[in-house]
């Protein structure tokens, strides 16, 4: 089976856990699965990126189309009109297209993997315009797809709920973390690594997101005002400014003390996981999740988690992590100062549950399901 993959909506450093979700299953099966010839079709802006991940593979070939993807709209029409030609001059069996989108026409057999409906439940997000065009060219794929590959069950529900295909059609395959999370950074290192970025000699509780709406980092921020003359601690933000930036910056300005926020971004892999192992709690107070990434890759890093049950967070978290209710303005802020309170064996134990529970996600378990996917597809 020779798989075509759609790399076409990746702009590496702007679409968040679905760029992780790509190069990381892409590495995978490249890695493990060396018989199954891989064409990447790519833009000008990942194409460097992803030789740069696969290029060392034989059984991976590339096929670049000329243009940039950030114009949103020239991408969607060279995906629809350029890219089955393309598919069908690279002899390809299958056209897996990994980011919401598929071509209307394609000479072959087609997955496409979509990672939540987002858009319809918080459609504040996108514009008026684009919500129209997202929700017209995901039906297209469900409906010109043979699979439709959903990240969690959660997702999957939402998927059929909201664009009437068959539940028979859509296959669960869930992501995982970069194994580096739980691979310890020695203290002098992380302090090193940390140093230019924050105080090292302070603690921290560490949130990791883009600023949507629906991600709920105002909520952090006014809760740690609330608290943060009963701790030491300061807050650090990782992630991009985003639809939502207007309400984070509200919640800032009612900050008595902003010097104990630190906002970050494009940070290298070895500093983010140096940034998750080093805080004393992680917090992700969103509201909507198609899979939950960052719940993840804090439970491998070995250190508390306090977010929601909404989403497919709990189907990810279980009883590894602890939640509050984000429909009580007082919760997070009392869970926060609870969490950080717990006996150091009530502590321990959750970690160690929540490092058990993570040890079930594994890339080359999604790029195994993932093939299985695409073979059904074939049939």
């Amino acid at each position: 089976m020779k798989i075509g993959i759609n790399t076409l909506f990746l702009i590496p450093g702007e679409v968040g856990g679905t760029e992780t979700y790509l190069r990381q299953t892409l590495l995978a099966m490249a890695e493990y699965f060396s018989d199954v010839p891989l064409v990447l079709f790519t833009n000008r802006e990942n194409d460097s990126v992803l030789k740069e991940d696969l290029g060392q593979f034989s059984q991976v070939t590339f096929v670049m189309l000329d243009f940039g993807a950030t114009k949103n709209y020239t991408r969607i029409l060279r995906e629809q009109v350029e890219l089955p030609g393309k598919v069908r001059s690279a002899g390809v069996d299958v056209l897996w297209s990994l980011g919401y989108t598929a071509p209307f026409f394609s000479p072959c057999p087609q997955v496409v993997t979509i990672h939540d409906m987002q858009y319809k439940t918080y459609p504040q997000d996108p514009s008026l315009r684009a919500r129209i065009l997202i929700d017209l060219l995901v039906k297209i794929a469900t409906k010109r797809c043979d699979r439709v590959i959903a990240v969690s069950h959660f997702s999957k529900d939402e998927i059929v709920k909201y664009t009437g295909v068959s539940p028979d059609k859509v296959d669960v395959v869930y992501e995982a973390a970069n194994p580096a999370f739980g691979e310890v950074v020695p203290l002098e290192k992380r302090k090193q690594l940390l140093s230019v970025l924050i105080p090292v000699d302070k603690p921290y509780i560490l949130s990791v997101s883009n600023t949507y709406s629906h991600k709920n980092i105002h909520a952090l921020v006014k809760a740690f005002g609330e608290i943060m003359g009963k701790i030491p601690h300061n807050l650090v933000l990782v992630g991009r400014p985003r639809q939502g930036e207007g309400e984070v910056q509200k919640a800032l300005s009612s900050i008595s003390d902003k010097s104990r926020i630190f906002r970050l971004q494009k940070l290298s892999m070895e500093r983010l996981v140096s940034l998750y192992q080093g805080c004393d709690i992680f917090v992700f107070p969103s509201l909507y999740e198609g899979f939950g990434l960052p719940v993840l890759e804090a439970m491998m890093a070995g250190v508390p988690v306090l977010t929601t049950k909404k989403g497919s967070i709990p189907e990810v978290g279980g009883d590894g992590v602890r939640y509050f209710n984000p429909g009580d303005g007082n919760d997070l802020s009392a869970k926060i100062l609870e969490t950080l309170n717990l006996p150091q064996q009530e502590k321990s134990a959750l970690i160690v549950r929540a490092k058990e529970i993570a040890k079930g996600y594994y890339w080359k378990w999604t790029a195994l399901r993932s093939l299985d996917v695409l073979y059904k597809a074939l049939e």
